[in-house]
């Protein structure tokens, strides 16, 4: 029984769709699905009908795009391409009885495929989406090999991006330094100019593809497939045989050794990238399908590892150092000297310092890379106190003294240094006091605990005159004499 095509499965007005007249020039309807395809991209446009929008736009320009699917729109409408018409645009045939129809020629209302290279594979309007997204984000560069498109006025041919490693000195990240690069890029041909051509030789159009550079394979139930032509390898033109430059090989470039000179700003980081503008690859301008087009090199990107230093580290554009002091530097306070990326400075330790207190040292740090001018990090000082391993007798005397002050019942005592001993030793004769070591006298003088012990000479002033004739009598007796 026969039945009328679902709406849903119809195919849509063109001009109705990307809203223009139906004697609207190419130009305006280019910029009218340009306008349409940009507002509902799905990547761009989160409305559920946003797809479909885009779907639409695309079917509708690649109609209007293709002169023979344009006239048979405008002479036959609708049932020229729906389902049943049996009507073959390409072919410029009207309905017909055994033609494929449009609409079943793929997905998206009748693309027959896209292509992600620069010849656009079997899509009728020769889109390229690279383009397209190009035109979105402002991008006005192409890739190596890709051909002009309608968000475009001119076609660029870019070529190849280098990637190199360099390693530098933790001082160099600091302050800065130059570094040569080696690099073998592509560099056009000198001999052929870059066209890849002998002198008086000239390229030819493929008659294979007409110079599209794409074969279409029709296939059972309407299907077609396209394909890259193999003649011309998708390029659409043809070198004749022998006709290539013997310096480059037909390539228009070729490999040269080159040194470049690049300036590391200090504060880079281990693992930045650099891109040097402009010194990458030059593009291969002799297979492309149009030599005469305008070029630009690729850029070279610069890795930057940066060596550890024994000194320093870093956290972002702060230096960070660990300053080991002796304990009794930690307990008493006193002045150290550190250094800096500039050179050695004094810090003062605090009196009862410990291990992990730290100091900042503003401004002493790495230059801030984006930021302000001039803007530097800190030096940040982590203090590491230093506890001696061993211990001589005097100095674990005095530390088991110092214990003993401090009220410390937990720390081991060897050198047995008590209140009692030190009681027993106040009430002992002059004598031992006057022969005990300069550490335990100079710690007593401290302690005051030999302050009540006499002095040296005898005190009873008879004694003393007595002492005194005594020692008199031998000089007179001499002076006599």
């Amino acid at each position: 029984s026969f039945h009328s095509t679902a709406t849903k499965y119809g195919t849509k007005n063109p001009y109705a769709v990307l809203g223009v007249d139906k004697n609207a020039s190419a130009s305006d309807i280019k910029k009218a699905y340009y306008s349409l395809a940009k507002k509902y991209h799905p990547d761009t446009n989160k409305d559920p009908n946003a797809k479909e929008r885009f779907s639409d736009a695309q079917s509708a320009y690649e109609l209007l795009s293709d002169p023979n699917k344009k006239e048979a729109w405008d002479q036959y409408g609708a049932a020229a391409f729906d389902q049943g018409a049996g009507f073959d645009p390409s072919n410029g045939g009207g309905p017909g009885p055994g033609g494929p129809s449009w609409g079943d020629q793929g997905g998206f209302g009748g693309f027959g495929g896209f292509a992600s290279s620069g010849r656009g594979g079997s899509f009728g309007a020769d889109i390229n989406f690279e383009d397209l997204f190009g035109a979105f984000t402002g991008g006005s560069r192409r890739g190596r090999g890709s051909r002009q498109s309608p968000f475009q006025q001119e076609e660029i041919l870019v070529g190849q991006n280098i990637e190199v490693q360099t390693n530098i000195s933790f001082m160099d990240a600091a302050k800065g330094t130059n570094k040569d690069i080696y690099i073998t890029p592509l560099s056009t041909c000198k001999a052929c100019d870059g066209n890849g051509l002998k002198k008086g030789q000239k390229r030819s159009e493929c008659k294979k593809c007409n110079g599209t550079g794409t074969r279409v394979h029709f296939m059972q139930a309407g299907f077609q497939m396209a394909s890259s032509c193999d003649t011309c390898n998708g390029s659409g033109i043809i070198v004749p045989r022998g006709g290539e430059c013997n310096s480059c090989g037909g390539q228009g470039v070729f490999r040269e050794r080159k040194t470049v000179n690049i300036d590391i700003p200090g504060g880079v980081e281990d693992g930045m990238r650099l891109r040097v503008s402009g010194e990458g690859d030059a593009p291969a301008t002799g297979t492309a399908s149009n030599p005469n087009a305008q070029t630009a090199r690729g850029d070279l990107y610069v890795f930057i590892r940066v060596s550890a230093d024994s000194k320093f580290s870093r956290s972002g554009a702060d230096v960070l150092y660990s300053a080991s002091i002796p304990l009794t530097t930690a307990a008493l306070g006193g002045e150290i000297k550190v250094p800096t990326l500039d050179g050695e400075v004094k810090l003062k330790v605090a009196t009862g310092t410990a291990t992990g207190d730290k100091v900042t040292l503003s401004g002493m740090g790495m230059p801030k890379i984006g930021g302000r001018r001039n803007a530097t990090g800190d030096l940040r000082v982590e203090f590491k106190v230093a506890m001696p391993k061993y211990l001589t007798a005097s100095q674990r005397t005095i530390l088991e003294m110092l214990a003993d002050e401090l009220g410390d019942k937990n720390a081991k005592r060897i050198m047995n240094v008590s209140t009692s001993d030190i009681s027993a030793a106040s009430s002992s004769s002059t004598a031992s006091h006057r022969n005990e070591g300069f550490l335990k006298s100079a710690w007593h003088k401290l302690t005051h605990q030999h302050d009540n012990l006499g002095s040296d000479t005898p005190t009873d002033q008879a004694t003393g005159k007595e002492d005194r004739s005594q020692e008199e009598e031998p000089k007179k007796a001499a002076g006599s004499a």
